[in-house]
Order: structure tokens, then C-alpha cells, then sequence
């Protein structure tokens, strides 16, 4: 857990304990810093993380108060999953087909959506730049860089790293047909049919879907709902499965929000480096954090070329235009050689029109938009959950992203909950399509990436009644 985050939980249970009650000041920053011997930088992320969770409000040079009403919000999940440890064969797709084909339906209320709102983002000025760019479009940058990538995108995309103090050449990046092909280029390129790979548990469920597809087989691994994968439990895992590959989601994790510490991003990268194994990093919620930095990535550690980052604009900037990308790291050239020869190219017109935004300034002005509106929308859900559904649940506060995990009371069924829903009108995404052993029968996923309404409350307060008369597995 970071500071700014531990901060805000010891503050949090003080304000939900009584220490503090509505209407009063919190000590200032000036105060926090002095007395906990932190940064004021920690401080004010603790308060904006506070504020987002409608806990606090800020008024205008006088500081930080306790809300009026604050939100009484149910507990965070607080252990480790716990798989068997088994190396098996993965067959989730026809689970996960089915879920994912009932929430596409436009009339349903998306809590199972894998995306945010459409609604969020600036798709028309994306358009016009689609536009512009197709009309200037020199008919030889259709060919130039065919593979790789546009050379100025690829650029920009440097640029992004070395904000972070990260060092990534633009020769290493791959432009890829969003993050989804990157990730299965980078699998491909480092694994062969039976290999074992190493993935959390909950595991996205896309990843699982890659393995089934290249006939390898899941090692999940114990990851908390915090602070992320357990890496005694990796390195276990490694010593017995002899992986050749591991494949994990460090930061805003899909579909827990965890986020694995940063000493923990580098001693996860030291733990696989010694023993010769790559990384595939799916990094693409890293730009919504809800605090004030973004947290470095794993690959932020990678002295030997042996983490392929992979991410994308489709959650931060351009769904649907399926740009996305890979710092291959090593593994550079026999990934360009498999994406020669399969999908080629990446759409060049997408491909300008983003980079001409990013060159325009007004993508890090979007993000903080964007970032302020999940942080908030994310507050509101979680205490319309808490007062909605049964007693006993437990839900995660991340720190990014756009998604909640849910653990319902008494093992609660959430596959028969998913089914219900869905003839009441709304779709949410059942523990189990995030498991190759069909675990977490009782949690589900849901998405607040959708402005919260009076749909919204009336949706929730029918799964809140449908999950108090759920029955128990089995």
C-alpha cells in the first residue's frame, strides 16, 4: 500500500469511527506533514483520494472538512485469493462468449462493460483529425514504417514514457491494432503450445483467452486485492512449473483495481529477470489514476530487455480506434516478424489523427477531465452499492481505473446473479470468466465508467434485491 493511500484509510476509519465528526476541519497539511514525517505531496494525495471517496470536501482557503453526510461504505476485501497452484489447460471461452455477447446489447445497463463511456472522451475533435489527416495523408506514409508503425506516433509515445523518467526508444515500440494484439504478439513471440504461464488470480479474463487459444497452460498465482500479485507465491510457483512466461496486470489490475507497490514492481522484475522469464505487462488503465501521479510501471525496472509493456489510447483516449502498442524490449524484432506476417499494418489514418492530438496539447487537459470524473463516479457507485446490497459484502476502492469488485455475502452465487440480471436489464461480469478454475463463484465485476442516474440507482437497487435473494453455490 502506498503512503498517500495508508494515510487515507487510517483517515477514513476515523471519520467512519466518530474521531471525526460532520462539519469538522482536518488538521491541515502543514500539520499532517509535521506530525506522520511525510511529503506534503502525500498529504494532498490522501486528500483528494478522501475527496473522491465523499468522505471530505475542500472550501476555499479555509482546508479540509469531514463531509456533511458522509458515505458509510462497506469493508475492502483484505486477503489473498488462493488457487491450487496447479498448472492446467485454460477453457473460459465459451463462458466469457457468453457474457460478454449478452452486455453488448445497447438497451442493458452496461455494470458489466469491459469500457467506460463513450461519452467521456473527444471523439469529435478526434474526428475532424481523422479527417484533416486523411486528406493531407502523403500516399507514401501508407508504406513508410509499415510495420513498426508511424515514426512521429511512436515518438509521442516516448515522450509519455520519459514524462516518467523512463527511457523507452521509439525503434522499441511496436504500433499494434490496440493493446489486445500487442499482448497476443508478445505471448507468440516468447511461448510455444504446453508451456506453462504465470497469471494472477482473478486473471483478465482476455488473457486467459490467449492462453486457451495458443494451447498453454495457467499457473494462477495468489494476488491480493491491494496491493496485487504475491511474489513469495511466484516464486514458488516458478520453482515448480518452470514457466516460460508470466503474464500480469501491475497496475489498476482487471478486475481487482490492484496495484502492486512500486519496490514490489522492481522486485518483481529483479525475482523474474534471475530466472530468465519475461514479463508481459498489460498496463492500460495507468492513465487513470485517480491521484495526482501516474504510478510507474514495471517496466519502469526492466535493465535487460525483458518486460514487454503493452498498452493502448482505447481506455484513456480513442475507443474504437484500436490503437495500442508494445516496448518490446528483446524481443523487438520477432514480434515486428510476427505482426509482418499477420495483420501487417495498424490503420494509418487512426494512427496520424492521434498523433497530431497528442502534438496538440490538449491530451494531458482530457485526462485530468477524465481522471476527475471516474474519481468521482467511482465515490458515488460504491455508496450506492453499500446501501443497496446485502449486508456482509465487500467491495474494492482502487486508486484508477473504472472498475469494483464485488464479494457477496455467504458465497452467494454470482453466475445465477449474472443470469438474473440479465432479464431485469443489465449486464455485470460474474467472478468466475476472470478464473481458469471457475473460481470466485461469489464476486463479480462491475464497471462505473458510466455516468451514475437515476438508471443507474434504479439498476442497482434491483441487483442489490436480486443479490439478497441469491441462493448459495451449489
Amino acid at each position: 500500500m502506498k503512503r498517500y493511500e495508508a494515510l487515507a484509510d487510517d483517515l477514513a476509519r476515523s471519520i467512519q469511527s466518530g474521531v471525526f465528526h460532520p462539519g469538522d476541519r482536518l488538521p491541515s497539511v502543514r500539520q499532517t506533514t509535521a506530525a506522520r514525517r511525510l511529503s506534503p505531496s502525500t498529504v494532498f494525495q490522501a486528500y483528494y483520494l478522501l475527496e473522491a471517496r465523499g468522505l471530505i470536501e475542500s472550501r476555499a482557503r479555509s482546508g479540509y472538512y469531514v463531509a456533511a453526510h458522509p458515505p458509510r461504505l462497506p469493508p475492502e476485501p483484505e486477503a489473498a485469493s488462493r488457487p491450487d497452484g496447479d498448472s492446467r489447460p485454460v477453457d473460459v471461452s465459451d463462458l466469457v462468449l457468453e457474457v460478454l455477447q449478452s452486455a453488448m446489447r445497447r438497451e442493458l445497463v452496461p455494470f458489466g462493460s469491459a469500457f467506460p463511456s463513450p461519452l467521456l472522451f473527444p471523439l469529435a475533435r478526434l474526428g475532424r483529425a481523422v479527417a484533416s489527416a486523411a486528406q493531407e495523408l502523403d500516399p507514401w506514409s501508407t508504406v513508410d514504417d509499415l510495420t513498426p508503425g508511424l515514426g512521429e506516433l511512436r515518438r509521442q509515445i516516448s515522450l509519455r514514457y520519459l514524462i516518467d523518467g523512463i527511457e523507452v526508444p521509439a525503434e522499441e515500440i511496436i504500433v499494434t491494432n490496440g493493446a489486445l494484439e500487442a499482448l497476443n504478439l508478445a505471448i507468440a513471440a516468447i511461448t510455444r503450445p504446453g508451456d506453462a504461464v504465470l497469471v494472477e488470480s482473478p486473471c483478465f479474463y482476455a488473457a486467459l483467452q490467449s492462453l486457451e487459444r495458443n494451447g498453454l497452460r495457467a499457473v494462477e498465482v495468489p494476488t491480493h486485492p491491494r496491493d496485487g500479485v504475491d511474489l513469495e507465491a511466484l516464486e514458488r510457483s516458478i520453482l515448480r512449473h518452470s514457466p516460460r512466461a508470466c503474464w500480469l496486470m501491475p497496475t489498476f489490475h482487471n478486475p481487482l483495481g490492484a496495484t502492486m507497490p512500486d519496490a514490489a514492481k522492481r522486485d518483481l522484475v529483479a525475482l523474474l529477470a534471475r530466472h530468465g522469464i519475461p514479463l508481459i505487462e498489460d498496463d492500460v488503465y495507468a492513465e487513470l489514476h485517480h491521484g495526482a501521479q501516474r504510478p510507474l510501471p514495471a517496466k519502469a525496472h526492466d535493465r535487460e530487455g525483458g518486460v514487454l509493456h503493452c498498452s493502448s489510447f482505447s481506455k484513456c483516449l480513442a475507443p474504437g480506434y484500436r490503437i495500442g502498442w508494445v516496448a518490446a524490449g528483446r524481443f523487438r524484432e520477432t514480434i515486428a516478424r510476427n505482426k509482418l506476417t499477420t495483420t501487417l499494418n495498424t490503420n494509418v489514418p487512426a494512427q496520424h489523427a492521434i498523433s497530431r492530438y497528442l502534438q496538440g496539447g490538449g491530451y494531458d487537459r482530457h485526462l485530468r477531465r477524465l481522471r476527475a470524473t471516474l474519481a468521482a463516479q467511482q465515490a458515488t457507485y460504491i455508496e450506492a452499492v453499500a446501501a443497496c446490497f446485502p449486508e456482509g459484502m465487500r467491495v474494492t476502492r482502487a486508486s484508477g481505473g473504472y472498475f469494483a469488485w464485488i464479494e457477496l455475502p455467504d458465497g452467494r452465487d454470482a453466475l445465477t446473479l449474472h443470469r438474473r440480471a440479465l432479464q431485469a436489464g443489465i449486464s455485470i461480469a460474474p467472478g468466475p470468466i476472470f478464473s481458469a478454475s471457475r473460481g470466485f463463484g461469489h464476486c463479480l465485476r462491475l464497471n462505473f465508467g458510466h455516468p451514475f442516474d437515476a438508471r443507474s440507482q434504479s439498476a442497482l437497487e434491483s441487483l442489490g434485491a436480486l443479490a439478497r435473494t441469491a441462493r448459495p453455490i451449489g
